[in-house]
């Protein structure tokens, strides 16, 4: 197999020193304010962006360590299997959360709904579009009748 390598677009800022007490999944993280630097050399790949109120990032968990196929997930005392969740410690630590734009200046985002912990590598941005990106999901597995406590939940160091 080949080497996939990708290089950072730019730095997510959050309030987050640490993923102890960081919000679970951005739908948790109301009124939580961040900004992105895009590195300048992307910055006119930025054009147009600003029409969206919600966008996707993608973007490098930088803190974690190593992988486990099996963990045990912030919403469940069980060990599941790693792509049955959303947990950091993956054979590729890629993380994507949606969270809202507010207004960009220059190279620097101004977001909200931050679940990401601070000085984390931007590896890509897409725009959210609900009609694209919304499904109805039939089966949630394992999270049936847990989803609805993400709001109450912060993350420990469990992952890292």
């Amino acid at each position: 197999m080949n080497e996939v390598r990708y290089n950072p677009i730019g730095i997510i800022h959050s309030p987050f020193k640490d993923i102890k007490g960081m919000p679970i999944q951005s739908a948790s993280a109301k009124g939580v304010i961040g900004t992105i630097e895009i590195n300048h050399e992307y910055a006119a790949g930025l054009k147009d962006l600003d029409g969206f109120s919600h966008i996707m990032l993608i973007y490098h968990f930088h803190l974690t360590e190593g992988f486990s196929l099996r963990v045990r997930p912030f919403m469940d005392d069980n060990l599941r299997g790693v792509f049955a969740t959303r947990a950091p410690r993956r054979p590729n630590p890629i993380g994507i959360s949606v969270v809202k734009l507010v207004k960009i200046e220059n190279n620097i985002l101004h977001i909200e709904e931050v679940d990401i912990v601070d000085n984390t590598p931007l590896l890509d941005i897409k725009p959210y579009v609900p009609d694209f990106d919304s499904r109805k999901a039939e089966r949630i597995g394992w999270l049936s009748g847990k989803s609805g406590r993400s709001n109450e939940l912060k993350s420990d160091n469990r992952f890292r």
